[in-house]
Formats: C-alpha cells, structure tokens, sequence
C-alpha cells in the first residue's frame, strides 16, 4: 500500500505539498516517467483502483475552495455500471482519476484483458485543480491509456493547458506518452475551448 512517505520518497520530496509539481515535472519527461511507473509498480500493481485517493484527500485535495471530494471506489464501479461500456468517456471535475480508473478497468475487463487494445479506446477528462492534474496524468499514462486532460475550467471553458496522453502501442499495459498540445485555433476548437489562460 502506497503511504505518503512512500510517495514522497518515490517523488524525491520532503514535503508532500511539494509532490504534485515533482510529479508532474517527471510526467512531462519521457525517461523519467518510465523509471517512475516502474518504480511505483514494484510496490503496487493493482491498476484497478486510484492508488493515490488518501493520500491526495489527505494532503492536496482543496475541500474548501473548490468543494472538492472523491468518488469512493464502490459508487465509481456502480456509476460505470450504470453507464455500460464505451469506448469513449468524457468526465469534467475529473479529480485524480478514481472514476476514469473504474470505467477504464471496465473497458479492461470486457475486452478480455489480455486482448485490450488501448487505441480503441477514448478518454476525455478536465480538471481544474493544479494539484490534481499531475496525478491525474499519472493515473492515464501509467494505465496506457489514450486521450486528452484539460486543465482548467470546465463551465467557463478556459483553460491553461492540454496534455494529450498516447498510447500507440497494442502491448497490454504499454505506458503512455505525455505530450503539451500547442495552444493554437485548432486546438481550442477540438475542444471547445474559449480561451488560454
């Protein structure tokens, strides 16, 4: 089980506050994510699950300012049940990917897992929380997953930046890579973005 000392250590912080701008520094550089994810999995390997829920609830979360909570694990599978599968998702106020973890192990677990391939599949998320975000792109890349994260805000569709998250591979449980998309016209149309912050 993954502790926040575990974390932090795996992160090379002292302070958890900082473990989020660290996270998403290794995220954004290919070697170093890869040496990352392969560290995390020797202590977890569970991927059906948000590994970080406590300790981001615990450390990062911004209850307060944005009245910000988590979607227990058993009320995810139940909505991504309700909802049938897909193979394309889309999730604002996404947090740090419990619910898109439950619908990507349904899409998993339906294909028959070891004959998942990740690029027939879709996730969209958006999150406004600067400290979610890079645990968020961890949670798809990690997974091998395939699709876009904006950071920003949802309901005003103003956003700072976003990362398309690819795996171009049909290995089961390929990492992704993480790219910055450019903030052009084209982009903000894709995405129906109003404006850059």
């Amino acid at each position: 089980m993954l502790t926040s000392k575990i974390v932090n250590d795996l992160l090379g912080v002292d302070d958890s506050y900082k473990a989020p701008e660290s996270l998403l520094e290794k995220m954004l550089d290919n070697e170093e994510r890869i040496k990352l994810f392969d560290e995390f999995l020797k202590i977890e390997q569970e991927l059906d699950r948000d590994w970080f829920v406590d300790h981001f609830q615990e450390e990062h979360s911004e209850r307060k300012r944005f009245n910000q909570d988590f979607t227990p694990l058993p009320m995810a599978e139940l909505l991504n049940k309700l909802a049938g599968n897909s193979r394309t998702y889309f999730e604002s106020a996404a947090g740090s990917g419990g619910l898109l973890i439950s619908a990507w192990d349904q899409n998993r677990a339906e294909a028959c897992e070891h004959k998942f391939d990740s690029r027939a599949y879709w996730y969209q998320v958006e999150e406004l929380s600067d400290r979610a975000v890079p645990f968020l792109i961890f949670n798809m890349a990690i997974r091998g997953m395939n699709g876009v994260i904006l950071h920003g805000d949802s309901l005003e569709r103003t956003f700072k930046e976003v990362y398309f998250i690819r795996n171009d591979s049909t290995e089961f449980l390929k990492y992704s890579e993480v790219f910055v998309m450019p903030k052009t016209e084209i982009i903000m149309a894709e995405f129906g973005i109003k404006k850059f912050i």
